[in-house]
């Protein structure tokens, strides 16, 4: 006969270890079933000495079990100890393979044979068992591996860590922690920002590769395994690189054939779905309880008290709330309704779109990060052109955007369900317009590390942020009067593409009408001209191409390939060209566009009779701009070396504007020709420095200038991510005496960057560094003093729409 128990607990994780404990201490008929020989699996395949958090801080413990930030060991002694002590029931070496009956009646069949009954099931099993594998050619070599057990056993190995998570960083971490191991650690993130991470491992990784312990290489992933190299998409192109162990650690799903199996339905078909829950943990399959990881809530303090919130339910304590209750009132305090937090918690995630799919218990994590306003009608929500990175979700009423500065009456709403606030989120750009409340109105605000995590884990939300950011591009780009109506069959078609630096979206002579918009990155356009592709013209992001086989009806007249890593929405032709027709006014900027293009091939076709050697000229002035930065460039300082006379009046401009540091090396950065491009920041679509900025402090300003404000406090993350070395970290020197001063009395430095000694001498030993770099002069009247102070002309800025003519000019003046 099989032993039967009130509660029957499967996994001794964090959280089935605690719902144990608090069964232990009712004394409650209960089991807990283990499949390995030991307690907490997850815990126990930690790497060896690793630290284990007790996130989030502000979060109390509810459990009969003890934890506390420290090392593995120490946790994990401390559960094997108390464990005894409470008398938990433990069955190890217990592998459950099918869950049947009903509630009250459940029959619960382990791989040996056995059976067990109870009366209620707890599912504790967390994801770990089903990690995430490289689907890439190679993926399957015996030298890739998705667990790290010890890091002291690698010795002298180039090892490559997958992986943008907790787990993915430690394990990094711990490789690279001796010296002496002599191992080479790099880690690898497809995107730029950590986000799915807790901030004190982001940050001990941002020190480990400021020291050059661990090459961290961002926006990269793997395309694919050799034998002892790996290669390697980056946003610059592809990269082979040496590799002798891969530890991939990009995640988990839940083991859904068997939760399903068991009556249990998911929240969604996505693979990295969660179960559908009850605020008490109950699954669609009445007397089955879902915990811990498989919930949704992987940080451990919440697995604990979730083990024993769940086992107060069932012994029929419907009364408890959860631990983190106080801290929801408190944000719900104030708002009108009078609604309970469960209440609040349903309210939001069922009115604001990108929330739909999160469950109650990720919604309760989610909130913990953000905050709920409530705005009365005419209050202004934000103004243009003010810093913010946060994303809105409007759960009541709706908002008006501001169109006309001029004209403040012209406005456009964006309604319930939706969001605003995305250009921040994507692009670090100041606020684009006004927003103001058109009515009485309750906003979600997510701020910009939350807004990332949420779309790295929740893939509807993904999909919800980029659907309604592409819509608002296309508006935006198109104009011509169009509506959200207007698009509708359009954005049906619409797909957002991931381009490789190199990789060509387009290609000469092959058919096709689709229409490609360049969402982030840029694109170079080439002609096939006496066998040798050349450079017709350089697309920004915001641009759009592949009008003219539409208009024209003939096969395509050049290729278009990316220039950097970047990302684009392609439209079907076909549901374009019917919105032409639809539309007059969006035809004629079309045609006005392809004319533009056509006299771009008119100029290299007329080159190429008169004189091969300038069209050859013109295409490599034109290839080296790019390969320089200006692919990624709003804004970027040209020197013309046939003018410049090195009197270095540009550096002196600068540094004289800006207390005295220079943002700008004239004789640093490469030269083609007599076109020179010194150390000057580009002032990029997507800054890299933008990334990674904890007090972000780093903003887009109206005209583009990317620019530092003063709440940097010095960590360098800007300075380690800039890929052309225009950031440097300096102690900002006192404010130098006046021109007069020195010329006078010899007071202070003169013109220019005050010398070293000046500095030792006025700046204090403890001054804290910060971030430097150019900012075109925000905010000084005539614009950047580099090009004011060039005596010559021979210093010039140059915005993406104005690259071409400069190739032009050069090859022209041959």
């Amino acid at each position: 006969m099989a032993d039967a128990y009130r509660i029957a607990i499967i996994g001794s994780g964090p959280a089935g270890l605690s719902a144990a404990g608090r069964a232990a201490e009712l004394g409650l008929s209960h089991v807990l079933l283990e499949k390995t020989d030991h307690l907490s699996d997850t815990i126990y395949k930690y790497q060896k000495g690793k630290h284990v958090m007790a996130t989030p801080n502000q979060l109390i413990l509810r459990s009969d079990m003890d934890f506390d930030a420290g090392k593995r060991e120490v946790v994990l002694g401390t559960w094997d100890e108390q464990a005894a002590s409470l008398g938990v029931n433990v069955k190890l070496n217990a592998d459950v393979t099918e869950i049947t009956g009903d509630a009250g009646n459940f029959q619960i069949k382990l791989a040996g044979g056995e059976t067990i009954q109870a009366e209620n099931v707890i599912l504790a099993i967390g994801t770990q068992g089903n990690p995430n594998t490289m689907r890439v050619p190679g993926g399957d070599k015996p030298h890739i591996q998705y667990q790290l057990d010890d890091p002291t056993e690698y010795v002298d190995e180039h090892i490559i860590v997958i992986g943008s998570g907790d787990a993915g960083i430690e394990n990094a971490l711990g490789l690279a922690a001796d010296a002496e191991q002599g191992n080479v650690v790099t880690i690898l993130n497809r995107s730029a920002e950590f986000a799915r991470a807790k901030d004190a491992n982001v940050k001990l990784l941002q020190q480990a590769g400021e020291q050059g312990r661990i090459n961290i290489m961002t926006e990269t992933t793997p395309s694919e395994v050799l034998d002892k190299q790996i290669m390697l998409d980056t946003r610059d192109g592809q990269t082979k690189i040496r590799c002798d162990r891969i530890i991939a650690r990009m995640g988990s799903a839940p083991p859904r054939k068997f939760v399903e199996a068991c009556g249990v339905e998911f929240a969604s078909e996505e693979r990295e779905a969660f179960p559908k829950l009850s605020p008490a943990f109950e699954s669609t399959k009445k007397g089955i309880f879902v915990i811990g990881a498989l919930a949704g809530y992987p940080l451990i303090k919440h697995c604990m008290n979730q083990g024993y919130d769940v086992v107060e339910f069932i012994n029929g304590n419907t009364d408890l709330k959860p631990a983190d209750e106080p801290l929801l009132e408190e944000k719900f305090r104030g708002l009108p309704g009078g609604r309970s937090v469960a209440d609040w918690l349903e309210f939001l995630r069922a009115r604001v779109t990108i929330l739909n799919e999160l469950s109650p218990l990720q919604m309760r994590e989610f909130m913990l990060d953000s905050e709920v306003q409530f705005f009365r009608r005419g209050a202004t929500i934000f103004e243009k052109n003010e810093p913010g990175s946060s994303l809105f979700g409007i759960a009541e009423g709706k908002v008006s955007v501001q169109l006309s500065e001029a004209d403040p009456s012209l406005t456009a709403p964006i309604d319930q369900g939706s969001i605003f606030g995305e250009v921040g989120l994507v692009s670090g750009r100041r606020r684009g317009s006004t927003i103001t409340a058109a009515e009485d109105t309750i906003v979600v605000e997510i701020p910009r590390m939350a807004a990332l995590k949420l779309m790295a884990t929740v893939p509807a939300a993904k999909r919800a942020i980029t659907n309604i950011s592409t819509e608002r591009q296309l508006l935006q780009m198109f104009g011509s009067g169009l509506t959200s109506e207007d698009l509708v069959e359009v954005m049906k078609t619409a797909e957002i593409v991931n381009v490789k630096a190199g990789e060509a979206i387009i290609n000469e002579g092959e058919e096709g009408t689709d229409i490609f918009v360049i969402r982030s990155g840029s694109m170079v356009v080439e002609k096939m001209v006496g066998r040798k592709p050349v450079f017709l013209s350089y697309l920004p992001a915001g641009s759009y191409v592949g009008e003219m086989s539409l208009l024209d009806g003939g096969r395509r007249t050049a290729t278009v390939r990316a220039a950097i890593k970047s990302e684009v929405i392609k439209v079907d032709g076909a549901a374009f060209g019917t919105l032409l027709e639809r539309k007059p006014q969006l035809l004629d900027r079309a045609r006005r566009d392809m004319s533009a293009r056509e006299d771009v091939n008119n100029f290299v076709e007329a080159k190429k009779d008169s004189f091969s050697g300038v069209v050859d000229m013109y295409s490599s002035v034109a290839s080296f701009l790019v390969e320089n930065g200006i692919g990624e460039a709003t804004d970027v300082l040209l020197i013309d070396e046939h003018l410049c006379v090195g009197c270095d009046n540009c550096e002196k401009a600068c540094a004289d504007s800006h207390d005295g540091l220079s943002r700008l090396n004239r004789e640093a950065g490469r030269t083609y020709a007599h076109l020179h491009v010194p150390t000057s920041c580009r002032h990029c679509e997507h800054p890299h420095c933008m990334a990674d900025c904890p007090p972000n402090a780093i903003h887009r300003g109206d005209d583009g200038e990317v620019f530092i404000d003063e709440t940097c406090i010095g960590c360098g993350n800007c300075q380690r991510n800039c890929p052309y070395g225009v950031i440097r970290m300096e102690k900002t020197p006192p404010k130098k005496p006046s021109l007069l001063s020195w010329l006078f009395f010899g007071i202070g430095p003169g013109p220019g960057e005050p010398d070293h000694d000046w500095i030792d001498a006025n700046v204090a030993d403890d001054t804290p560094k910060k971030a430097i770099k150019c900012d075109m002069c925000a905010g000084i009247e005539g614009g950047p003093a580099c090009v004011r102070a060039c005596p010559t002309g021979a210093a010039i800025r140059v915005a993406p729409e104005e690259f071409l003519s400069v190739s032009r000019l050069e090859t022209e003046q041959l």
